[in-house]
């Protein structure tokens, strides 16, 4: 077999390995890794060099190695958007945390959020009793959009803060 397109098979077993990975562990967005996923990612990383480019360290192998990544990830986000059981099974929904002045609290354990967090985030959109909440929704980008009886829509840019609790999934 050509090494160059060994390099290429490699590179994308590799890929859609970590994909599924990181799915099946609950990641939700990068946006909320902590120090520990971090250097985790890094070990990863290293570690799955040599099974990407095998016996082959030149500069071409590893370029070749980054631009298949490079069009994988192209492909794999186009096929997301025109498949839905892919897009369903890779990305994920915003979620309701509270629904006309109700807290969904099996959805704040879910997400592991305490009441000191979200008491955080309403603060931060002017409201400080969770009964004038219409909506609050916890976005795909860590933000918490909060919309209030009044019907005005009050999105902060509240980045959830992770707390240090090792490698627990979201």
């Amino acid at each position: 077999m050509n090494e160059y397109l060994e390099i290429t098979l490699r590179s994308t077993a590799v890929y859609l390995f970590m994909v599924i990975a990181i799915r099946l562990t609950g990641r939700k967005e990068l946006s909320q890794l902590n120090t520990s996923d971090v250097v985790l990612i890094l070990l990863i990383s290293n570690a799955v060099q040599n099974a990407m480019v095998g016996p082959d360290t030149s500069l071409l192998g590893g370029l070749i190695a980054a631009a298949a990544l490079f069009l994988l990830n192209f492909v794999l986000k186009k096929f997301i958007f025109s498949n839905k059981k892919i897009r369903d099974f890779i990305l994920q929904k915003p979620e309701i945390l509270i629904h006309n002045g109700k807290l969904e609290t099996a959805t704040l354990t879910q997400l592991g959020m305490d009441m000191d967090e979200l008491e955080e985030a309403m603060r931060e959109h002017g409201v400080d009793d969770y009964k004038q909440v219409k909506l609050a929704m916890f976005e795909l980008d860590g933000n918490i959009s909060i919309i209030t009886g009044d019907g005005h829509l009050r999105q902060s840019y509240h980045k959830r803060k992770r707390r240090n609790v090792g490698l627990k999934p979201d």
